[in-house]
């Protein structure tokens, strides 16, 4: 698989430490070609339909040796009840995202960088694993209506396309997103995957965890990675600060000291909140803190997900 054009959020040196691992899903899927997922279109019940290049970190009890003696190249034997995936990775474009704390532009790797950034790295370096794998995937930024889709495909010319676009993602001064899943939804024609990369700072929260339920009522698997700033998390210790509301909510002038104490505990009460709505929506929820390395995210989600 090749990638033709270069974006400043993918870097194939770093993810080569990752190229092993497969995003999986934890649901059964349909797909339109022989894949590694398990699939609900059962058929031949197991019938045998095709080989594919064993690709390293398989379970090696599923090569067929016989083809290996007589070739010398390592195939795994595929069934009728396996398929590929499809995934859709949606972007909140809000302009809450935008916020970056104390720091400048980063490398999604540290505190330096927005939230948008860091959706950025980690949603160009998802598609290229999943890419990788040769499953298919898809992109949705969300606005108050939905600002860019391209529906999951597999080539190497799409995912070329899709990483294009996450680099050029910008945000929106709206609270909304509900609105924009909804008209995804309508668009979304086949099971797999929705990915939403989000702070989830948003006006209609009830009803975006509404529209995320009707993806699951359809039987897409739908995993909330939850983006969320340390300075967002922890007031700073001294100074006067002037805070902006991204989003047109005007300013205030304080001191963070006199309303630390009330900040966090409302802040953790949001998060608590955010967790619980999506997993009463049956979402797979996950918090990431943009203090740590999307490299280490992306791992440690990739080895979640195998189990």
């Amino acid at each position: 698989m090749s990638v033709a054009r270069a974006s400043r959020f993918l870097d194939r040196r770093a993810l080569a430490g990752l190229a092993h691992m497969r995003f999986s899903t934890s649901h059964r899927v349909e797909g339109s070609y022989s894949g590694r997922h398990q699939s609900r279109q059962q058929g031949g019940a197991g019938e045998f339909v095709d080989f594919r290049e064993y690709s390293g970190g398989e379970d090696l009890r599923r090569l067929d040796w016989k083809v290996m003696a007589r070739t010398g190249k390592a195939f795994v034997r595929l069934h009728q009840e396996e398929t590929n995936l499809v995934c859709t990775l949606a972007i909140d474009g809000s302009s809450s995202m935008d916020f970056a704390g104390n720091g400048s532009s980063g490398r999604g790797s540290s505190t330096s960088g927005s939230k948008l950034e860091y959706a950025q790295y980690l949603s160009t370096a998802l598609a290229y694993i999943i890419g990788l794998g040769q499953d298919q995937v898809g992109l949705a930024v969300l606005g108050e209506k939905l600002t860019e889709h391209l529906p999951p495909g597999g080539a190497p010319q799409h995912l070329s396309l899709v990483i294009d676009q996450i680099e050029k993602v910008q945000t929106q001064p709206v609270t909304r997103c509900s609105d924009a899943l909804g008209d995804l939804f309508e668009r979304t024609n086949r099971r797999g995957v929705l990915l939403l990369l989000s702070d989830f700072l948003m006006e209609d929260l009830e009803e975006t965890f509404a529209a995320l339920r009707r993806f699951r009522h359809r039987r897409l698997e739908v995993i909330a990675l939850h983006l969320v700033h340390p300075d967002e998390e922890s007031l700073p210790e001294t100074g006067t600060f002037r805070f902006i509301g991204l989003e047109n909510e005007g300013s205030l002038d304080c001191t963070p000291s006199e309303i630390r104490g009330i900040y966090q505990e409302r802040f953790s009460a949001y998060l608590t909140m955010v967790r619980q709505m999506a997993l009463a929506a049956g979402c797979d929820y996950r918090r990431i803190s943009t203090s740590q390395s999307y490299l280490e995210s992306l791992g440690g989600f990739l080895v979640e997900r195998t189990g």
